[in-house]
């Protein structure tokens, strides 16, 4: 049987607007640090937040614009691995990052185009991904794993 202590959830709505970015930040900042969550783990989900929501807010459409995005976090600290994982659910049109093929990466510089990174970079920071679309909302989930102590 494992030991594993499961720390308080912690919720956060915002609103579908750019500003609000710099609060899921600073809200996953500070929801990370309460749970014990390292500095580095908790920087690889706000990279992963900050795309998500940058993509939301330009191909989420109308819908995504006008109802709250509902952002998750879940924290499981056991003594082989700990996990922090953040789902992120917006009422945007049906999109699932899972079945997008990852993008050939340039071999030059001149072959590089501006835009279209930001599920590289996700799936570049998290250690595990999910997403489902439920009752009208898509609900993608990225997560990060640590060994041992904290850092921070």
């Amino acid at each position: 049987m494992t030991s594993s202590v499961f720390e308080p959830i912690a919720d956060l709505s915002i609103r579908a607007e750019t500003g609000e970015v710099r609060r899921a930040s600073a809200w996953i900042e500070q929801a990370c640090r309460e749970r014990g969550v390292p500095k580095e783990a908790s920087g690889r989900l706000d990279v992963c937040l900050n795309e998500t929501l940058a993509n939301i807010f330009a191909h989420g459409g109308e819908a995504a614009l006008l109802a709250p995005i509902a952002l998750h976090l879940e924290v499981n600290h056991d003594k082989s691995a700990n996990e922090a994982i953040v789902t992120v659910s917006d009422s945007g049109a049906a999109f699932d990052p899972l079945a997008v093929s990852p993008a050939a990466r340039p071999k030059m510089l001149a072959e590089a185009a501006p835009g279209g990174h930001g599920l590289m970079m996700i799936r570049s920071s998290a250690d595990s991904l999910s997403y489902r679309y439920l009752e009208g909302r898509n609900q993608l989930s990225f997560g990060v794993r640590w060994c041992g102590g904290d850092d921070g």
